[in-house]
């Protein structure tokens, strides 16, 4: 299985057929290669080998007739998680030496093999998409947070997160940040993020978070083992430090359970704005390697949604719109900002590494 020849293509994300699903498979190989995860990029490497032939059973048959969008439904990931969950259950011992990094002859054979023996438990896997969900993330949150308490804005938020997963982005107020130096949070938490940071420190404020909730159409309990385990399936091998983080989080959510309803983001964001502001308080919509998941017609409805009522936003009772997500014309992931009232437009500050391992800071 080499990586290396795989091209990452700007392609329509909403785009269907069998161009379209080789496509998916070769852009998430360029991009888990590209990103440091060169495991899951292999496994991927080994399910795009699969795509022309006949073997892999039921799953690989599935995968050939995808109705969907399969970059937008993130089919790639969806069966990785599903082969990388066999992996940390032991239940199929012949990944180990792929899961352990190592080059071994025939691994696309090995791929399908396993494919065919465990297609009972790997088949659940692709009805839904992954759930990503990563604590280094809210390292920007934090830094937003920052920025926007250095526009002005009051410096107690309510966070209301879009596609919060297992909410571990919710329990942001829990864990201790160091963001280029300048620090934030509770001394002493087992949650420490310190992303690499390049370009000036994000401006210190004594900000606090008040609020927090999110909402997910498929939420994950930490507390539910087997949950937690499915979560710790769609992190990439490579990133140890990941796991840890993870572990950090079910500790947090065993302790105090994050607020998530069981909503589509559209709904969501009606219901939170529909609610009275409360006056001091920077109400702060927010989501992370979402957006491409939420289906186009609510993604208008939640940008009107947010501009009437960023209208309708005064000083003392301000609405933000925090946003990191995936730039498809540069391959990277951006943190923007909106803000009202006197901020409307999108503003960048910065580029960040996926998972939280570094931010390149552009907000001054």
């Amino acid at each position: 299985m080499d990586t290396t020849d795989a091209r990452y293509e700007v392609v329509d994300p909403q785009a269907t057929g069998a161009n379209a699903i080789a496509r998916a498979f070769e852009n998430q190989v360029a991009y888990c290669r590209d990103n440091g995860a060169e495991i899951t990029a292999s496994v991927c490497q080994a399910l795009l080998e699969l795509l022309p032939g006949e073997r892999g059973g039921t799953v690989m048959l599935r995968l050939r007739k995808w109705a969907g969008p399969p970059l937008a439904d993130a089919l790639p990931l969806r069966v990785a998680g599903g082969l990388h969950a066999l992996h940390l259950k032991g239940n199929a011992p012949e990944l180990a030496p792929i899961y352990a990094g190592q080059r071994i002859s025939g691994a696309t054979d090995v791929v399908a093999d396993v494919l065919e023996r465990h297609e009972a438990e790997l088949l659940p896997w692709l009805d839904g998409p992954p759930q990503t969900n990563e604590a280094g993330r809210s390292s920007n949150y934090a830094a937003a947070m920052l920025w926007l308490a250095d526009e002005g804005l009051p410096l107690r938020f309510a966070l209301n997160e879009l596609g919060s997963s297992a909410g571990i982005n919710l329990m942001m107020g829990r864990y201790f940040y160091d963001l280029g130096g300048t620090t934030l949070g509770p001394a002493g938490t087992r949650m420490l993020l310190k992303p690499e940071w390049l370009g000036n420190p994000p401006p210190p404020h004594d900000i606090d978070i008040v609020a927090a909730r999110g909402c997910d159409i498929a939420p994950v309990d930490l507390t539910d083992p087997e949950q937690a385990l499915r979560l710790r399936a769609y992190i990439w091998p490579e990133f140890t430090e990941r796991f840890a983080r993870m572990d950090a989080a079910i500790a947090a959510a065993n302790t105090i359970p994050p607020e998530i309803s069981r909503q589509p983001a559209d709904a969501f964001v009606d219901e939170v704005l529909a609610e009275p502001a409360v006056s001091g308080v920077t109400r702060l919509i927010a989501h992370s390697v979402v957006w491409q998941y939420v289906p186009e017609v609510q993604r208008k409805a939640i940008t009107e949604r947010i501009e009437i009522a960023g209208a309708e936003a005064t000083a003392t009772q301000p609405l933000a719109w925090v946003s990191l997500e995936a730039n498809r014309d540069t391959h990277r992931h951006e943190l923007t900002v909106r803000y009202w009232p006197g901020g409307e437009k999108w503003r960048k500050l910065a580029v960040a590494h996926p998972h939280g391992a570094w931010i390149e800071w552009l907000g001054g």
